[in-house]
């Protein structure tokens, strides 16, 4: 019992690591935010309703933000996201205009099938470049944005509105929850309502975690991000690893672009742009390192709610030209990437102190 209880007091006191840290740190800057807003703003702030659209209307950011942290964790980039989401929502919507069964259940089943499809191919692509062919992931999804926006352009310049009943009954579907709804002026229950996309992102953001947290591929990514050499010698197929991750990556991107056509049923040209640049600044805000190694999706759903709220209150508020919202995101960014700097410099300062104190208590 005696030598026990030390045990377990030391594990008790077991520091938070790096991406935990980051990710508490993000998770209080939206409560504080949010909450300001509630006290101050009031209004829409304080329906239920305002704080489930900002899933319900950034449901594709989410995952693709997710799709980023996995990426960047394993010490890449792919900024392709967006264009793949270009491309699936337009080839989706094309699908289901011209060439869809009248069978609602089928069309919707080629649809999901027709989106991943799109996103599967890429991954495959890119992964391998990247992963056997060497070559630098900025340069390879570079070509792959591109390549997306080009044949999101050859299958229609103009805007594609869905129409078909099928996928109408999909996008109109919503999970009521009655009791945070609101009593209108009238005197009738309005319910919150959220749709299946958010459902949908919010699956995905708890799949990403369980699969790093506890798969070997998940321990492959972080070793490969925090060194490649040292996960060469631990025995992880760095190559592996890396191509499947970026398949992965891609797979999300296509999902994201379907539940992008399920929140607005049309798609044109210029849909979901720069959408790669908000995953990236998400999931940094969130906590993930652009030299890898170190990230938590759940902190990237957070940041994805950081840039989300700074939308809706500067909407609301008499500043609520573009350009506000884009400098409000890039000092928000400018802000988290100096603390993460700040704080992880003095968490290592901090190990170097205690284990030279250790190494001098031991002499």
């Amino acid at each position: 019992m005696t030598t026990a209880n030390p045990i377990l007091r030391q594990r008790r006191r077991e520091p938070l690591t790096d991406a935990s840290l980051l990710t508490l740190i993000a998770m209080g800057i939206f409560i504080a935010m949010y909450a300001s807003a509630v006290i101050f703003m009031g209004g829409a702030f304080q329906k239920v309703q305002q704080f489930l659209d900002l899933f319900n209307e950034n449901a594709a950011l989410i995952i693709i933000s997710c799709a980023l942290t996995l990426v960047m964790i394993g010490g890449g980039i792919n900024i392709s996201v967006g264009g793949i989401i270009g491309l699936t929502c337009m080839a989706c919507a094309k699908f289901l205009e011209y060439s869809a069964p009248e069978n609602s259940a089928l069309a919707v089943i080629l649809t999901v099938a027709l989106a991943l499809g799109v996103g599967l191919a890429f991954g495959l692509l890119e992964g391998f470049m990247v992963s056997y062919l060497e070559i630098q992931p900025f340069i390879v999804t570079l070509a792959g944005m591109f390549l997306a926006r080009g044949l999101t352009t050859i299958l229609s310049v103009n805007p594609v509105k869905v129409t078909h009943e099928g996928f109408q009954v999909l996008v109109k579907t919503k999970l009521q929850i009655p009791w945070l709804g609101y009593v209108a002026k009238n005197g009738n229950l309005i319910p919150a309502k959220l749709e299946i996309g958010a459902i949908v992102a919010v699956t995905v953001v708890a799949a990403v975690w369980l699969m790093l947290r506890y798969t070997k591929l998940g321990r492959g990514v972080y070793a490969l991000g925090g060194n490649r050499q040292s996960a060469l010698m631990l025995g992880v197929n760095v190559k592996s690893v890396c191509f499947r991750s970026y398949v992965i990556s891609c797979l999300l991107a296509g999902l994201a672009g379907l539940t992008f056509l399920m929140h607005k049923p049309a798609a044109n040209a210029s849909i979901a742009m720069r959408s790669e640049m908000d995953a990236i600044a998400a999931s940094i805000i969130g906590g993930t390192l652009l030299t890898g190694g170190v990230g938590n999706v759940f902190g990237t759903l957070f940041g994805v709610m950081i840039l989300a709220a700074i939308q809706k209150i500067i909407g609301l508020s008499p500043l609520n030209e573009s350009w506000w919202q884009d400098m409000a995101s890039g000092a928000m960014l400018g802000i988290f990437i100096l603390l993460q700097s700040v704080i992880l410099k003095w968490r290592a300062k901090g190990g170097k102190d205690t284990g030279a104190k250790a190494a001098t208590q031991s002499r």
